[in-house]
């Protein structure tokens, strides 16, 4: 597998376009964030307090909370 993103054309290395690809469902949907926090309890790494309102990465990946616009 190849990809064109610099992150692979400089690195050579796997990059978040091959993970999508080997992720994606059977119906072609890409899951883009892992579900493993569906619940919606607060991720063992939160870091949100503190950061005045905004998501840390823990909360964003999880899809527990989302970045503002």
């Amino acid at each position: 597998m190849v990809c064109t993103c610099p992150h692979y054309v400089h690195r050579n290395a796997a990059c978040k376009h091959m993970a999508a690809v080997e992720n994606a469902t059977h119906d072609g949907a890409l899951e883009a964030f892992s579900s493993e926090n569906e619940d919606d309890t607060e991720p063992g790494d939160c870091d949100c307090n503190g950061l005045g309102g905004f998501p840390c990465w823990p909360c964003v990946r999880t899809g527990r909370k989302e970045l503002p616009n």
